[in-house]
C-alpha cells in the first residue's frame, strides 16, 4: 500500500531568489537544509520547497516551458481557523507584493475564500472552511 500522506510540495522556480524572497517576506521560516540552490520552508505538516525549474524538469524527466506566464493547473491552499483570517491574510500578502487574483468573498459551500499568485504565478487559495479541524501544530486533519 502507498503511504497516505503528502510530505513535501516542490515549486519549480524560474527565479529562485525572487521566490525565496517572497516566501521569506510572508514571515515563513526556512529549514536548515536550504541552500543557495534550494529553499525549504516549514509549514504545518508539509514542507514547501523551491527548486530551479530546469533542474526539477531534468530530475523528473519532463520538458518545461521557458515562460512563467503559463497557467499551472495546480493550486496550493492555506486554510485558516476563522473567516476574518482570510481577509487579514490576503492583506498581509498584498503588502509584500502578492498578486491578488480573487478578493476575499463568501463561498457557495459556506466558507470564505480568496486567491493570490506568487511572483511566478503559482496560485494559492486562502480559505476558511467551517468544518475544518486542525491539530495542535496547525495542520488541517479533516474538513
Amino acid at each position: 500500500m502507498v503511504p497516505q500522506r503528502v510530505s513535501l510540495l516542490t515549486i519549480g522556480a524560474y527565479n529562485l531568489p525572487v521566490l525565496r524572497s517572497f516566501y521569506n517576506s510572508l514571515g515563513w521560516d526556512q529549514t536548515e537544509s536550504s541552500s543557495d540552490d534550494y529553499a525549504v520552508f516549514k509549514t504545518a505538516g508539509v514542507l514547501l520547497s523551491i527548486f530551479p525549474i530546469a533542474e526539477l524538469a531534468k530530475d523528473s524527466g519532463v520538458e518545461f516551458s521557458q515562460s512563467p506566464e503559463t497557467f499551472r493547473p495546480v493550486t496550493f491552499a492555506i486554510n485558516v481557523e476563522k473567516p476574518d483570517q482570510v481577509d487579514s491574510t490576503i492583506e498581509q500578502i498584498r503588502q509584500v507584493g502578492g498578486i491578488i487574483t480573487r478578493e476575499p468573498s463568501n463561498a457557495f459551500w459556506g466558507g470564505r475564500t480568496a486567491y493570490f499568485a506568487d511572483p511566478e504565478k503559482n496560485l494559492w487559495e486562502v480559505a476558511w472552511n467551517p468544518s475544518s479541524v486542525f491539530d495542535e501544530r496547525g495542520a488541517m486533519i479533516s474538513f
